[in-house]
């Protein structure tokens, strides 16, 4: 007990004394938090500084990096990344142990230590984000090779990177283009049998809405605070690229997550060739929670590539992704652990992402409504079918073993959210929805949301290509119930707003030449209900979920939805370009620091 009480007094510092250590012993013991952690965060005193006072009390040095070995070697196997805490290192003439051990690991070095006085010039201690940086760097040629050929290698069928080859892109572009215009063109050239195959085909779309308008929502609400010794660790993977301004908001934000600091495991996922941003996430390491993966500059440039080379350093019963703009709400995290362990059959849990700037501009308010319905209405619903859930691309939390057994994110897709949403269904692994909220800036420049839209709409182009490349294997997968729910949901993304733009120009072109009478034949009629229940269904979406998350006041400015359609229809334009010419291209979201004093929603109850 006296060197355990020695040991901690160093880590208070020059001022610690036996009775002050005795009480912060205690109280880590009560807690069940690591001794060295529990100072840390007590005393507020920085991981590094901590780690430093101990290695100096037992007589090791201590280093803040683990220096490069003249010959890298890497660990054999990848899934064991997160639990390394030594490595040997050949530095000139020795070899030499680097470790990061916990405070019984120290009391353990130090008993060694006493016995065999040339241990300390063979040992070395490191806190535990310089550990995990090395391992990223010995294993990079492997964790990039895992990353891009994992989901290849267990699941080649539902692998962008070996199905979107030249010819079915080229199809699919074809196809889709002849499709468009065939359903533009049927009203006035086809016979007038043809009109309730063409209305039927042209509603379903909207029919889903619908039923999912009728569905009650219940979503599970929060959940009773949980005891904090009853939490498991939770990781949580930020990506970021070129985004030094927003890492002090953002770690500020995830500092305020209601959850045992000691068990949170925030890795920032930083790509090489954004240095500013490496070196911003670098001052705030001292956080207990904090820890940094850079990601070496290799192909593809997307961010589920980079999320895959930093899965394996995760350590938590459950992921959750977050992105540079996203201010969750504290107690997300605590809440959605009770909603796992109520739910055994979910492995998905996305949480509510709503718009927090939708007062800065029209566009930001249309963004807000289309959020609004999402996920306040239309995922709550699909999820409540058992049917496929398109994800959205952060704050969607994972059961760890179930994201790792299914290949984790495709690298090569440009919305992994939503791939990753069809192959959860395809191996009948449940998604749910949660009320728990998760507050995102909408861009505000007209520029910014193009290049955003086009890689969703891109995204969507890859992910229905590359499931229905084998439509009898996904049929067997889904079922037919689930199976016709995807292809409605995602061919309809895709076309409506194509056929919006051309519906709307023909209207323009009719209204110019004088020729808009309405004329009492069935084409016609039928024309007018189709775009008019397609409307009123999308309103009635946006009034209900802008209801939901207590924003009701941007209501007004969603009049101005068939000029947001045609904004999308440009965007599927230039996306479907890029499937053909650039399909792995990553067009990447610039993101701006926001007020401290914005006001923030309070979703209706």
């Amino acid at each position: 007990m006296r060197r355990t009480l020695s040991l901690m007094a160093a880590i208070i510092g020059p001022d610690g004394d036996p009775g002050e250590a005795q009480r912060y012993l205690e109280e880590a013991m009560l807690t069940e938090v690591d001794p060295l952690l529990y100072l840390a965060l007590s005393l507020h005193i920085g991981v590094d500084t901590a780690y430093r006072r101990a290695a100096a009390h037992i007589g090791f040095a201590f280093f803040d990096v683990i220096p490069a070995a003249s010959e890298d070697s890497a660990p054999l196997r990848l899934d064991a990344l997160a639990d390394i805490h030594m490595v040997r290192v050949q530095t000139i003439d020795r070899d030499i142990a680097y470790t990061a051990p916990d405070f019984k690991g120290l009391m353990q070095l130090q008993a060694l230590r006493e016995r065999e006085p040339g241990l300390m010039q063979r040992v070395c201690i490191v806190p535990p984000a310089a550990m995990r940086q090395y391992l990223a760097h010995v294993a990079s040629v492997d964790l990039v090779d895992s990353a891009r050929q994992t989901l290849a290698r267990h699941w080649p069928r539902a692998a962008a990177s070996l199905e979107l080859t030249f010819w079915p892109r080229m199809i699919f572009a074809a196809s889709l283009l002849a499709l468009v215009l065939t359903l533009l063109v049927m009203p006035y050239l086809s016979p007038g049998w043809l009109m309730p195959i063409w209305a039927v085909f042209m509603l379903l779309p909207a029919l889903v809405r619908l039923a999912a308008l009728l569905m009650p929502l219940r979503e599970m609400p929060p959940e009773p605070r949980a005891d904090d010794l009853d939490l498991p660790i939770y990781s949580v993977l930020v990506p970021l690229r070129d985004e030094a301004e927003m890492v002090d908001q953002l770690c500020a934000n995830l500092s305020r997550l209601d959850y045992p600091a000691h068990r949170l495991d925030i890795i920032f996922v930083v790509e090489q060739r954004s240095p500013r941003t490496v070196e911003a996430v670098r001052q705030h390491l001292g956080n207990v929670r904090f820890s940094l993966i850079e990601v070496p500059h290799a192909m593809p440039l997307t961010k589920p590539k980079a999320l895959d080379f930093a899965l394996p350093f995760c350590r938590g019963e459950f992921v959750v992704v977050f992105d540079a703009e996203d201010h969750p709400e504290p107690e997300q995290l605590r809440n959605l652990v009770s909603h796992f362990r109520k739910a055994p059959h979910l492995h998905c849990i996305q949480a509510r992402l709503v718009i927090a700037n939708g007062d800065k501009g029209m566009l930001p308010a249309l963004f807000a409504g289309e959020y609004a319905a999402l996920f306040s209405v239309f995922l709550p619903a699909l999820a409540r079918w058992g049917v496929f859930v398109p994800l959205g691309g952060t704050s969607n939390h994972f059961r760890l073993e179930s994201l790792r057994g299914i290949g984790g994110w495709d690298a090569y897709n440009v919305t992994e959210d939503a791939d990753l949403g069809v192959r959860l269904a395809r191996r009948g692994l449940g998604c749910g929805t949660s009320s728990m909220v998760t507050h995102e800036d909408a861009p505000e420049r007209f520029q910014v949301w193009l290049g955003q839209r086009r890689r969703w709409m891109k995204g969507w182009m890859q992910t229905i290509l590359v499931h229905n490349r084998h439509p009898g294997q996904l049929f067997h997968d889904l079922g037919w119930w689930r199976f016709l729910i995807f292809e409605i949901v995602v061919i309809g993304m895709i076309l409506a707003p194509l056929l919006h733009s051309g519906f709307f120009f023909t209207f323009l072109i009719l209204l110019t030449q004088g020729q808009i009478a309405l004329h009492a034949d069935l084409w016609s009629f039928t024309c007018l209900t189709v775009f008019a229940f397609g409307y009123g269904v999308a309103l009635i979406a946006k009034f209900l979920g802008l209801s939901r998350t207590g924003q009701l006041h941007l209501l007004v400015g969603q009049v101005l939805l068939p000029f947001y359609w045609l904004a999308i229809a440009v965007a599927t334009l230039q996306a479907l370009y890029d499937l053909t010419t650039r399909p792995f291209h990553w067009i990447k979201t610039a993101h701006r620091p926001v007020s401290r004093n914005r006001r923030r929603i309070v979703p209706a109850e």
